[in-house]
């Protein structure tokens, strides 16, 4: 069965309690990894790159409603390291994700006449995991 996108939450540790951060209205969450070309033995193999894994990196990022006048201050928070958990309302490690990160931008849009909406993206200090 698919799973709508609305039942994945991104929670902050605010304290001691995971908060939902703002009213989420789209995440994307992306990992990605270095390649790292590497030489052949072979000379039949040289006209071809050849590549190993190297590091992973992750990030995310969250577009929300700005659902209070309180919200504005989110962008004050770029250059802060958060604990992040993903997963669906209710919390499970074995189906969910959790690590560290760092909260690179933010921004906030308030146009006249229509919703006040932000964003914020997170990059990853270590594994998720």
């Amino acid at each position: 069965m698919a799973l709508n996108g609305n039942n994945i939450i991104v929670y902050m540790l605010n304290g001691s309690t995971w908060t939902a951060i703002a009213a989420t209205k789209t995440d994307t969450i992306e990992v990605d990894g270095d390649l790292i070309e590497i030489a052949t033995a072979t000379e039949s193999e040289q006209q071809w790159k050849k590549y190993t894994a190297g590091r992973k990196s992750w990030s995310i990022t969250t577009g929300f409603l700005v659902s209070a006048v309180g919200d504005l201050r989110k962008v004050l928070t770029v250059n802060t390291r958060v604990k992040l958990r993903i997963g669906g309302r209710t919390f499970s490690s074995s189906s969910g994700l959790e690590g560290f990160a760092w909260v690179k931008s933010a921004s906030l849009s308030a146009p006249r006449g229509s919703l006040s909406q932000g964003s914020i993206k997170f990059v990853g200090d270590g594994a998720i995991v």
